[in-house]
């Protein structure tokens, strides 16, 4: 038996031995949920490269049913329904086609059970123990951020939380053998061994003050075959110099505080890990579309991993808020050697500074709308990922249901970002730190109780920085532009 089902068993013994007591009946059934609609106009994410221009509407149920039998049991699920593009009516996607986001996805205007869980309290443990698939995250959504199969236990601490969890978040390539030689796949990947997530997370909250303290390890044993979970079974394009991710430590401290009438939330993290593939090339050649999901650029490292996350925010709040943004996220100072940078293990994009160069609710996690630079479709960063930033912004609130925001970011990379060869490599001698500025705006109403509105957008400058990421040199340096309406209703 292996040590992950011995762990699996022990805690099912302590919830077996400890739960045997009369639990009052108290039946109850709940539904909520909300309606999402939003309508984009996106021009330039190629910077002038592709006369694109992308003017479409895309919508989303999600509803949240939880049967609560007793006050110390639940089971809860989550499903979204009719998430898609409007027009796109479960269509077979082409090679060229942006569609092809939804590859895999369940997200085609089909019913998508992001969440499935079992909840039950022993409190002879001052212990809750969750069981199933539901969310995996820690501090600001920086580090992990998703959906996974598992187990989960809230254990209070005197007035304190401390969460401790197992992931099974990927089950070989066939889903089912731990063997290392199966037959290869479509893909050749022969090793069917699993990856697993642990992670644990202590929560401290004095009044109007929070602090959590968190880390997690991660393992992907099923690498013989050359291919690894992360990234090579992500299906979109990520930025170049992307290291496989066999082993992964991570570490940090988050921070949600109010120091007078100063708001302060706030995170510090470092991660260390391990890429055990030599990869001594780059793959792929330089591509624009979804049909280039199998050109990933691989990072030649020396086989470890390194990285860190700094994020600052600050707000003063009344009928004018202002507020300042400071990240800072590593970058790989040398593509060719040396080791490879690492910002996160997994996250599903919904952490929000800007609202083309970092914002990126990707349909290749959870989200369905190609939103921000760092879309599948283009090689933007995500995150802090390369990036340090510094934003000045402001709401003004006319009403308790008008308010308006407005932002200015200036944007650098933390290391250089270097320019593309014809041969498809790094141009050592041709680099830049300078990703450019952004302006956005958004202006949001609260037409009646549960129903809200926004209207908001954004333009980007780049600069040579952003020029070389996206297209590998900087010949094309056209304003990006996304203007965006919505409409949510919440019951």
């Amino acid at each position: 038996m292996s040590k992950r089902n011995v762990i699996f068993g022990i805690l099912w013994l302590a919830f077996a031995a400890s739960f045997a007591q009369t639990q009052a009946p108290a039946q109850n059934f709940k539904i909520s949920g909300l309606y999402n609609a939003w309508g984009y106009s996106q021009q330039n994410f190629f910077l002038g490269r592709l006369k694109a221009q992308d003017d479409y509407v895309v919508q989303m149920l999600r509803l949240n049913l939880a049967f609560t039998p007793s006050e110390n049991t639940k089971v809860a699920t989550r499903l979204d329904l009719a998430q898609g593009w409007w027009g796109v009516d479960n269509e077979t996607a082409t090679g060229g086609s942006q569609s092809r986001t939804f590859d895999n996805k369940d997200t085609q205007f089909l019913t998508h059970i992001d969440q499935a869980y079992f909840w039950v309290n022993v409190p002879k443990l001052k212990t809750a123990f969750t069981i199933g698939r539901m969310q995996w995250l820690v501090g600001n959504r920086l580090l992990v951020d998703n959906n996974y199969d598992g187990v989960q236990a809230d254990i209070n601490v005197g007035k304190n939380k401390l969460k401790l969890g197992w992931a099974k978040v990927w089950e070989g390539y066939d889903g089912l053998s731990d063997k290392t030689d199966q037959a290869p796949d479509l893909y050749g990947n022969s090793d069917a061994r699993d990856a697993d997530l642990l992670l644990a997370d202590f929560g401290l909250a004095r009044e109007k003050n929070k602090w959590n303290l968190f880390g997690f390890f991660y393992k992907d044993r099923g690498i013989r075959d050359g291919s690894a979970y992360l990234i090579d079974d992500l299906q979109y394009n990520r930025p170049r110099f992307t290291p496989q991710v066999t082993q992964l430590i991570a570490g940090g401290l988050a921070c949600d505080l109010t120091l007078g009438k100063i708001k302060v939330n706030g995170e510090a993290s470092y991660l260390i890990g391990k890429d055990d593939i030599a990869n001594t090339g780059f793959a792929g050649a330089l591509n624009v579309n979804r049909a280039a999901n199998d050109a990933l650029k691989h990072d030649v490292n020396d086989g470890d991993l390194a990285g860190y996350n700094l994020y600052l925010k600050s707000t003063v709040p009344g009928k004018f808020t202002p507020g300042v943004v400071f990240g800072m996220g590593s970058g790989d100072d040398d593509p060719t050697k040396g080791k490879g940078n690492v910002n996160k293990l997994r996250t599903a994009g919904f952490f929000y500074v800007t609202e083309i160069w970092e914002d990126s609710v990707m349909p290749d996690e959870e989200g369905i709308t190609p939103q921000g630079l760092g879309a599948p479709n283009t090689r933007g960063y995500r995150e802090f990922e390369n990036t340090t930033l510094v934003q000045a912004n402001g709401t003004y609130k006319f009403s308790p249901k008008i308010s308006l925001f407005g932002s200015y970011t200036f944007i650098r990379a933390t290391q250089p970002i270097y320019a593309w060869t014809a041969a498809g490599g790094p141009n050592l001698n041709l680099s830049s730190k300078d990703i450019g500025q952004e302006i956005d705006g958004r202006l949001e109403f609260n037409f009646q109780e549960n129903l809200s509105g926004a209207l908001r957008g954004g333009i980007f400058f780049p600069d040579k920085g952003a020029q070389y990421l996206i297209n590998g040199s900087d010949l094309w340096d056209d304003a990006a532009i996304e203007l965006r309406t919505m409409i949510e209703y919440k019951f």
